[in-house]
């Protein structure tokens, strides 16, 4: 099978780090009966392969618990693949897809199972021509079961010579400072950090990759990219459903252990990072490392926490049989973090995140500091807005004189919609763009050691606060499930300098929606 080429012609490309796509490949899904492999990691996998983006030669091999037989695995992988009515195209590849893989069952503790394992990667690679082999485990795993996974895997079916080695490792990374050392420590018995991947799937999302191409290639955006211009900023995530049975899980960790610590976190990383020297992945993940390190941990003061309740006929969280009865857990929060450098100093940068909220949306919200006064009175200000998602955006909100013949600023927008200004380009799932990545032996997108410890360095404080830890824990105010969140919310963000745009202006959304 060739591998699909980059688009010719004179787009200038960015120069990464990482290899090329290694022959003689076999990538492990250990979980392989779990949610995240069947509805992630398995659509992503199928995706780069009808794409041609999977090395030569490659074989997937399914590893769990669960004993089921082959037309069993095959059911589970493939069921959450989405093809159209009547695309028989489609159909035979997935019937392709399906002969590339194959399950062992076996259990994660023991090394007697990991044995069974290797012997069957073994018998896939006795076939290869030449004697080069590369294994990439994927653990879409529980983190209760990353350290002995992670050690067996080492012990048991690491190629010692003559190919390469990779983990990719999901999230949760521990659950404070303290834990999230303990694994990494764990983690380095067994695995080097050239050998680990760490993912955070926000880092694949097309916008979020996105950053750096707008920042760095645009004089337009990186000359005001600083305090001197721009007011305040907001990072939003929302989510219309709420835990829907599974609150006793979320319940352990809560909203921003869930989103803020790592999603949104990340985002505003590479939101605010300096210029790297290269697009190395080294290059890259320092700056980001330095400019976390400038952020102290969130103040309680910073921080505006909620419950939604029932309401629209809807249940609220403590409606969740699997619920505590009287759990304080967070379902929504809005915390604002500062950056003590020379770009950023004194600019609040406000992380909001929710489930059971009235839409789906996750974008970030740059608004810029007010004109001078004297020939405008009451104009609205500048907003440059990045919709991550749905329906990948970018606008720029500015002022514009009032066709006609009256002189009169009015708010307009310059909409880079992506369905309607790239029609024909599929925009890959984050999955497909980070597996692809971690083939490419690329770190650019995957979360470091040291990066990882300071981002907990940050929410530390203040997750201890919430679980009662560092005295009374606190209660989080009610929101009807469906609303915008806590009423509190407007004199939140406006304690922090944010103004809403002029009354009578609607934020052109519903052309993105209509597409």
């Amino acid at each position: 099978m060739s591998r699909q080429r980059s688009m010719s012609g004179t787009i200038p490309s960015m120069e990464t780090s990482g290899d090329q796509l290694r022959d003689n490949t076999i990538i492990i899904v250990l979980g392989a009966s779990g949610d995240l492999a069947k509805k992630k990691t398995y659509p992503a996998l199928f995706g780069l392969y009808k794409n041609g983006f999977l090395p030569r030669d490659v074989h997937i091999v399914g590893y769990a618990r669960t004993k089921m037989d082959e037309a069993e695995y095959h059911k589970r992988t493939t069921g959450y693949i989405k093809v159209p009515e009547g695309d028989e195209e489609n159909k035979a590849k997935v019937e392709e897809f399906k002969k590339l893989s194959s399950y062992v069952s076996g259990g994660y503790e023991d090394g007697q199972s990991f044995d069974n394992l290797n012997k069957f990667l073994d018998e896939i690679e006795s076939k290869y021509q030449s004697k080069e082999r590369n294994r990439v485990f994927y653990l879409a795993l529980p983190p209760s079961v990353f350290i002995p996974v992670a050690k067996n895997l080492r012990e048991h079916c690491y190629v010692a010579k003559g190919g390469s080695n990779r983990i990719i490792v999901e999230k949760p990374f521990g659950k404070d400072t303290d834990s999230c050392r303990e694994l990494l420590k764990a983690l380095k018995e067994h695995w080097t950090e050239d050998e680990t991947y760490r993912i955070d799937h926000y880092l694949g999302k097309e916008m979020t990759k996105n950053l750096l191409v707008l920042r760095f290639a645009n004089v337009a955006f990186s000359s005001g990219w600083d305090k001197n211009s721009i007011s305040n900023v907001q990072i939003t995530f929302k989510e219309p459903f709420g835990t829907e049975g599974r609150g006793g899980y979320f319940d352990e960790f809560g909203i921003i252990r869930d989103i803020l610590q790592n999603h949104l976190l990340q985002v505003l990383s590479i939101l605010t990072m300096e210029r790297p020297v290269s697009f190395s992945a080294e290059d890259i993940r320092d700056e980001k490392v330095k400019v976390l390190r400038a952020i102290p941990p969130v103040e309680r003061s910073d921080t505006l926490l909620g419950q939604y309740v029932a309401a629209n006929g809807k249940p609220g969280y403590l409606d969740d049989d699997t619920v505590p009865h009287n759990s304080v857990c967070p379902t929504y929060a809005a915390t604002t973090l500062w950056i003590h450098n020379p770009r950023w100093e004194g600019v609040p940068f406000i992380l909001k995140a929710g489930k059971a909220l009235n839409e789906a949306k996750v974008e970030i919200r740059i608004q810029y500091k007010d004109v001078t006064q004297g020939i405008f009175k009451d104009i609205s200000r500048n907003e440059l807005v990045i919709r991550i998602q749905p329906s990948e955006a970018v606008y720029l909100k500015f002022n514009t004189k009032t066709p006609g013949l009256y002189t009169r600023a009015i708010p307009a927008e310059m909409d880079l919609t992506y369905k309607r200004r790239f029609a024909d380009i599929h925009i890959p799932e984050a999955y497909e763009s980070l597996i692809l990545d971690a083939l490419k032996g690329d770190h650019s997108n995957f979360v470091r050691d040291d990066e990882l410890d300071v981002a907990w360095k940050i929410f530390t404080p203040i997750l201890h606060w919430i679980e009662g830890v560092s005295g009374p824990q606190p209660k989080p105010v009610g929101y009807p499930y469906g609303s915008r969140g806590p009423k509190e919310l407007d004199a939140f963000i406006q304690k922090y300098g944010y103004k809403r745009t002029t009354e009578g202006y609607a934020w052109p959304v519903t052309n993105v929606a209509n597409l």
